[in-house]
């Protein structure tokens, strides 16, 4: 008797998606603004920096290569899709307390996935509309979370009381 309860419960707990923290609360746009500058200096700067030196002669190769800063931004991606499926978070978003799950389960997102949605992010970042709609949005979901399925959350705070 005790054994099919538990079978049941299972199967009832199984089919229902785990759904984000109750725990978290959407990441306010400045502080994934600042995440994303602290990126671009920890993880995009050396890159650039190793291919401009290191793998070429100098800046003025770099500049005049056609396919180095294609290297670079497609480096950042990978790195940067692997950051988001280990950790759920870049060391940007760690230094603000952000993390990137995905909507329906809150789970960390598949490396395919994290890398999809940085595609989307370099695409919606030249129309710039799907930057500028997280600030009229409760969600405060970009356009690229919105085709992605994913949703940037922070923990809520401990209060002293």
């Amino acid at each position: 008797m005790r054994f099919r309860n538990i079978k049941q419960n299972y199967t009832k707990n199984r089919n229902k998606p785990n759904k984000p923290d109750k725990k978290a609360r959407y990441a306010r746009t400045p502080d994934r603004i600042k995440a994303f500058i602290t990126d671009l200096f920890m993880i995009y700067m050396p890159i650039l920096y190793i291919i401009t030196y290191l793998v070429m002669d100098g800046k003025d190769d770099f500049l005049s290569s056609d396919i180095a800063p294609l290297v670079a931004v497609v480096t950042y991606g990978v790195i940067y899709a692997m950051f988001l499926n280990r950790l759920g978070q870049t060391p940007g978003k760690k230094a603000y307390d952000i993390k990137v799950v995905d909507a329906r389960t809150g789970e960390n997102l598949s490396i395919l996935r994290s890398f999809y949605r940085y595609i989307l992010f370099l695409i919606t970042a030249f129309s710039l509309v799907g930057l500028i709609l997280p600030f009229y949005r409760k969600d405060k979901k970009a356009l690229h979370d919105l085709i992605c399925g994913s949703v940037v959350i922070a923990p809520l705070k401990k209060t002293n009381s």
